[in-house]
């Protein structure tokens, strides 16, 4: 559905007039500045050498990390998955699961080991949430993923629901190796690129480093306080 946008301009001028000045309508040019010490941090590394610092972060942010060809992530992921205790299973509705090969895993195999597996259908609605909310395991796919503070980062749309990586009891993320770049300011320069090239923007763009974590009382870390409480990175050899 497309909304109506009503009352901009008056509501913009009254902003500007509140703030005792007038509004900028002009396009404004972005500064020339003379230092971008953002665009050193891992400049130049190597895809492979990404991936070890992606590796060597998740031992900080209490995540498992894999590393795996194609052929062999059918089998690790049910390793995971059967190390997380089984499902109930939520995933979204992604084309690049079955380019993956996962679609004999997730359509035959779980429900043949009585793993329940749902998949996201926005045509349902509210009941989306409920199944995320019931599952046991979380798996979405890193659209791009930063190796400096290992945070994947997740577009929503109508087929990939948001819920489905906080509310189940773990989370497990499909890292493809050619979303990896060094940090905030590559993944900011790459979302950029994406929608200029195609005029558009998720409603809704997650980064999520690990389970969640919080230290608010008294400095004590408890891990999996407000979401997922294990978490486990595959990344996926597609280069």
């Amino acid at each position: 559905m497309t909304g109506t946008i009503q009352n901009r301009e008056v509501f913009l001028n009254k902003i500007a007039s509140q703030l005792g000045r007038t509004r900028i309508t002009a396009p404004i040019e972005r500064p020339t500045w003379k230092f971008r010490p953002q665009d050193e941090v891992l400049k130049g590394a190597t895809q492979d050498e990404l991936v070890e610092v992606l590796k060597e972060q998740c031992k900080k942010i209490h995540t498992t990390f894999y590393s795996t060809d194609k052929d062999q992530l059918s089998s690790l992921l049910d390793e995971v998955v059967s190390g997380y205790g089984g499902g109930p299973i939520v995933t979204w509705k992604d084309k690049r699961f079955a380019d993956w090969g996962l679609d004999p895993l997730m359509k035959q195999e779980w429900p043949e080991k009585e793993m329940d597996v749902y998949e996201w259908d926005y045509t349902r609605g509210s009941e989306n949430i409920a199944k995320a909310e019931q599952a046991n395991v979380g798996i979405t796919i890193s659209e791009i993923t930063l190796a400096e503070s290992g945070t994947v980062v997740l577009f929503s749309d109508e087929n990939k629901g948001r819920t489905v990586s906080f509310l189940p009891t773990t989370y497990i993320a499909l890292i493809p190796k050619s979303s990896i770049v060094p940090r905030m300011t590559q993944a900011a320069q790459k979302m950029r690129q994406i929608h200029e090239e195609t005029g558009h923007v998720a409603s809704c763009i997650n980064f999520i480093t690990g389970p969640s974590n919080s230290a608010d009382i008294e400095l004590n870390l408890v891990v999996g306080v407000h979401g997922p409480v294990k978490a486990t990175y595959i990344v996926i050899n597609d280069l």
